[in-house]
């Protein structure tokens, strides 16, 4: 090996991580600045009920007022208005994190039983 291919070959890794690091900074840029354009105070997805493969029922808040509306391939329908006190929240499920000790032992259980 001479001295212009090892040089050729640092040279082609500083570029590919000089890369690699503007890839990884535009991208988060990108995402910051998407999230921002995205958000809004008045309209919120609340819950989404998949039906079939591309038919979803969603209770979407808008303002004060909960929306029932399907959610078609093509179209959207409005299925049905809440007001604020017939909505009720879903109540949020496993709130204990899980022991990933006792997790890892009830795998190892199953392969000995093997």
């Amino acid at each position: 090996m001479s001295v212009s291919s090892v040089a050729q070959l640092v040279t082609v890794l500083i570029i590919f991580i000089l890369v690699l690091a503007a890839t990884y900074y535009v991208t988060k840029w990108i995402a910051k600045y998407q999230k921002q354009s995205i958000f809004t105070s008045n309209m919120e997805v609340m819950e989404t009920c998949r039906i079939s493969t591309n038919k979803y029922l969603q209770i979407v808040r808008v303002v004060n007022k909960y929306l029932v509306i399907s959610v078609c391939k093509d179209t959207v329908t409005l299925l049905s208005e809440l007001s604020e006190d017939e909505y009720e929240p879903p109540a949020i499920k496993g709130n204990d994190p899980m022991d990933f000790s006792k997790e890892f032992e009830k795998v190892l259980e199953r392969f000995k039983k093997k």
